[in-house]
């Protein structure tokens, strides 16, 4: 198994303190928010990391090479970060989707143990889901009955929602193969702002997608200062 983060953005909410800094980078209990994921793949002997950079993307690839030289990174280059959005980013990493993976945004803060969670579930593809009632900012999904997933957005219904997609997938070679068709279909649309999820979608009614419940562990997307700050208090022991 691969891994596949997600880590061009600029990250423009959380000004100024992205000024001079990519946000995974930014400290959380004591360590950047990229760390807590970058252990997590490291004891699941997951060590092979594509990782798409732009923001600030030389701090970024310095750092993670520099504390994880364990790891094995392939940095592919979101040039038009500025103006575009995650499945544009997937698609220009597109060639290196050539198995199971681990697809991850990396602006996500969580312990080991809820991507082991993942890692270990016996779905094939399957995503992280937090159980709970979510608002307009949150990328929410319905669920179909027996764990599957029928509908994935930021525009759903709230009330008919399961809960947040945390941004964080286990996705089957299968999977991935009709995945980067879609994103594909997606950008050749004009979706180069959209979020990857919106390739997600069209896939639904073909292959069985579950997700899996984490709402047991803390976890936190952070795109606010307020989410910053919660989960500095959240984190704040877990050094």
């Amino acid at each position: 198994m691969k891994a596949f983060i997600l880590a061009a953005g600029v990250s423009r909410r959380l000004y100024p303190h992205t000024y001079d800094i990519p946000k995974c980078l930014l400290e959380v209990g004591g360590k950047p928010i990229i760390h807590y994921q970058l252990d997590a793949l490291k004891n699941l002997g997951v060590i092979d990391i594509t990782m798409i950079v732009g923001y600030h993307r030389e701090m970024l690839m310095m750092n993670v090479e520099k504390n994880f030289p364990d790891l094995n990174f392939n940095f592919v280059i979101n040039h038009h970060y500025f103006e575009t959005n995650t499945a544009y980013s997937i698609h220009i990493g597109r060639d290196k989707l050539d198995s199971q993976v681990l697809l991850m945004n990396a602006d996500v803060i969580y312990p080991k143990a809820l991507l082991e969670k993942v890692f270990s579930s016996n779905y094939k593809t399957v995503l992280a889901v937090d159980i709970k009632a979510c608002g307009k900012e949150e990328v929410k999904v319905i669920d179909g009955g027996q764990n599957k997933i029928v509908a994935i957005g930021k525009e759903l219904i709230e009330e008919q929602c399961l809960g947040e997609f945390i941004g964080v997938a286990k996705l089957s070679k299968d999977f991935v193969d009709i995945f980067r068709r879609s994103i594909n279909d997606l950008i050749d649309a004009g979706g180069k702002n959209d979020y990857f999820e919106a390739g997600i979608q069209p896939l639904l009614d073909r292959v069985d997608t579950y997700f899996i419940d984490i709402s047991e562990y803390p976890c936190l997307e952070i795109d606010f200062l307020e989410d910053l700050e919660s989960a500095r208090e959240l984190f704040k022991d877990k050094r």
